[in-house]
């Protein structure tokens, strides 16, 4: 599949390699990666980082570095539920 936007495609590229290097996958739910995707690369636009979009932002960059995705809590929420909160990576 293909993103018509620079940053959508460059954000998909790098989570499929993540995910590679890191033992998990991607949804197979293409709405979901779309989702996703849109999301994050219009956080990363608007302020500068691949922000999650499923998690708040506090404007603090210190902060915030910990919902930059994959975030922090990714693999928590893959083990105990099979999907990151935003769905884009899974078991």
């Amino acid at each position: 599949m293909k993103f018509e936007g620079e940053l959508e495609s460059e954000f998909y590229e790098r989570s499929k390699k993540n995910a590679e290097q890191t033992g998990y996958k991607l949804n197979t739910d293409w709405d979901v990666i779309t989702t996703a995707v849109k999301g994050i690369a219009n956080n990363k636009k608007q302020y500068g980082e691949w922000y999650c979009f499923c998690q708040k932002r506090t404007g603090d960059k210190e902060k915030d570095k910990k919902i930059i995705c994959p975030c922090a809590a990714r693999a928590r929420d893959v083990e105990n539920r099979g999907a990151c909160k935003c769905g884009l990576y899974i078991k």
